[in-house]
């Protein structure tokens, strides 16, 4: 009996020790490459060695979005859901990202498609967008190259603070609100502007558009929607002073 209770005993000791160096070994990190046929993932999280998340690609219910930080920061919380990846630096910065979606509507469809690059700690200075809506029988499509200045002392959790404070004076004092944004604005804080747009504008011109340092447009080289090539030149106020040639119309 006594041996019958010690080989039990030794059976299941010997049991466990080999479940947990089973279960140890299937968890341990091993070398090499591992290779698959195909996989199907909602999100993946490319992250250093330290924990840093540096790129996520993600479907549209887990695109993150207010509730959720990454590198311990807080997200955009009015940012829309959109299927793509989000770009960080080493400093778990948000950087840029890669977003598109395509749908149809009622009497029509919307599609888009965006690649940007941000300023260190600030919104987008170089954009690849492309637009795609129709409604009934009318139809935009544009797709357009554009670099921007950022504000020199943009923060991207500060201006998360102030878009906030904004909106709330929006529906209490509008006119408060808009003098609150030129003052953030006259700071350097918010109020971004294009520089450099390459591609086809709304107006369906396709060509090289040019802005001075407040967004205004400056000069442009283009081809009209009557397949006319043109060269414009504009005053700071935005007013054509010369164009060539001087017998085409806009």
């Amino acid at each position: 009996m006594n041996r019958e209770l010690v080989f039990l005993r030794a059976f299941a000791l010997a049991t466990a020790i080999g479940m947990i160096f089973i279960t140890t070994s299937a968890f341990k990190e091993k070398s090499g490459n591992h290779k698959f046929s195909e996989i199907d993932v909602e999100r993946i999280n490319i992250v250093e060695k330290d924990g840093t998340v540096k790129m996520i690609i993600t479907n549209v219910e887990r695109f993150p979005t207010g509730t959720e930080s990454i590198n311990d920061r807080p997200t955009n919380e009015t940012r829309k859901k959109r299927s793509g990846m989000l770009f960080f630096n080493e400093d778990g910065i948000e950087c840029g990202g890669f977003i598109y979606d395509g749908q149809k509507t009622e009497n029509g469809h919307s599609s888009g498609l965006s690649l940007t690059y941000d300023q260190y700690d600030g919104d987008q200075v170089m954009q690849l967008l492309t637009q795609d809506h129709q409604q009934g029988d009318q139809r935009f499509v544009s797709s357009t190259l554009a670099f921007n200045d950022r504000p020199a002392k943009e923060s991207q959790l500060r201006t998360m603070e102030i878009m906030k404070e904004l909106e709330e004076l929006r529906e209490t004092d509008p006119e408060a609100m808009q003098a609150k944004y030129n003052d953030y604005k006259q700071q350097g804080l918010l109020g971004g502007v294009p520089r450099v747009m390459l591609g086809k504008s709304r107006s369906q011109k396709n060509g090289l558009f040019l802005f001075d340092d407040q967004g205004v447009p400056r000069a442009m080289f283009y081809v009209d929607k009557e397949n006319n090539a043109r060269l414009d030149f504009y005053d700071e106020k935005g007013n054509a002073i010369a164009s060539f040639p001087e017998n085409n119309s806009n």
